[in-house]
């Protein structure tokens, strides 16, 4: 920990803002000050590089807005997402400003970032605003979302943030102290300092909720994404924001999760993590083992159907024959085009419809294994 040079850092919405909606600026400046006593020069061998993702967005927008309470329907959740993204940023920008540095803003989708091209263009955006000696400011594009939008999934963008950056160490910041191994609230309850595996957590109860009553992540999704960071190589310590210092100072303070896995190929943790598949396709039994087995692309020939409507490009998910899934990839071809593929050749699709049609479904390098 005290080691780790690039770090990202997540604050959640209950650490930045009041229950009634609205930036807790003094909240701000703390994290801030803590965060700014590590950025050092870039040729300084002692300096941090650090990412924030920060939460807050919608939760900043809602005063501003006259609501009392998060929004159910999408459009004012977007709506609040607008207002509070601007006044987040601007929060930031001033406190950063009190020790000469800049932000940079980003806002991520995880359709964008599964893609090859945008998932590079990412990358070299965040690193050159390090590299810059400016501090990133990370959030979901909430304005733009079309799934619900849920304040706990900037837990899982900072998992993916953290692999995108090639981060040596994740920091997940919320009101808690650690992850408990029941309700922190009931006496006799213990914080689990290390977590070495999933086995560590068999029969731990894992709350659901944060209790500010801005944010509704909780204990579960900061698991999830220590898990997801863990599995991809880069170590995870979960605790709460006025323990914040003690973390990058690598001291031990809340919950470590050691690695459990090694780092893949980027984009496909995106795929894998964050895609909203948009249909499926069924596979015959001889194409789930080519694929699951053999790490091959899918062939026309090896499709038995199709369901849902989608368009090429887009993230669908691999069945077999029972329903279950399989892997997750990007689609070469639209929901319509997908009948007349069935069970034939590439080269007898060349030759009846044209040179196009002599391609992969879904390539082997835009696809993700769910289960082995």
């Amino acid at each position: 920990m005290r080691d780790a040079r690039r770090i990202v850092v997540k604050i959640g919405s209950s650490s930045l803002t009041t229950a009634a909606g609205g930036l807790d600026a003094d909240r701000v400046d703390a994290l801030v000050d803590v965060v700014a006593r590590y950025l050092g020069a870039p040729e300084d061998e002692d300096s941090k590089e650090i990412v924030l993702v920060s939460s807050g967005a919608i939760a900043a927008g809602l005063a501003p807005l006259g609501l009392d309470k998060r929004p159910r329907d999408l459009a004012r959740q977007q709506a609040a997402a607008s207002v509070g993204q601007g006044l987040l940023v601007a929060r930031y920008t001033a406190s950063f400003a009190r020790y000469g540095r800049r932000v940079g803003q980003v806002l991520l989708t995880s359709d964008d970032t599964s893609r090859r091209a945008h998932y590079r263009n990412a990358y070299r955006t965040l690193d050159q605003l390090l590299a810059m000696g400016a501090v990133p400011i990370v959030n979901e594009n909430d304005t733009v979302a079309t799934d619900e939008i849920r304040f706990g999934d900037n837990d899982r963008l900072a998992a993916l943030v953290a692999h995108l950056v090639r981060a040596e160490l994740l920091v997940l910041l919320s009101d808690v102290d650690g992850l408990y191994d029941g309700n922190p609230s009931t006496p006799g309850t213990s914080l689990i300092r290390e977590v070495r595996g999933p086995h560590d957590l068999d029969g731990v109860e894992i709350g659901s909720a944060g209790k500010a009553g801005v944010g509704t992540g909780g204990m579960v999704t900061k698991v999830e994404a220590a898990r997801i960071a863990a599995g991809a190589g880069v170590p995870v310590v979960l605790t709460s924001a006025t323990r914040a210092a003690d973390a990058l100072a690598g001291r031990p303070v809340g919950t470590y999760f050691h690695r459990t896995g090694r780092r893949s190929a980027g984009r496909l943790l995106w795929l894998a993590h964050a895609s909203a598949p948009r249909g499926a396709l069924v596979l015959d039994d001889g194409a789930v083992r080519a694929v699951v087995e053999r790490r091959t692309s899918l062939l026309p020939a090896g499709l038995a159907g199709v369901e849902g409507e989608f368009s090429a490009g887009d993230p669908v998910e691999l069945r077999d024959a029972a329903g279950r899934p399989v892997a997750r990839g990007l689609v070469n071809f639209d929901a319509r085009e997908i009948p007349r593929l069935i069970g034939r050749s590439t080269r007898d699709l060349a030759r009846e419809l044209g040179p196009a049609y002599e391609r992969e479904v879904v390539h082997r390098d835009d696809l993700v294994l769910l289960r082995h």
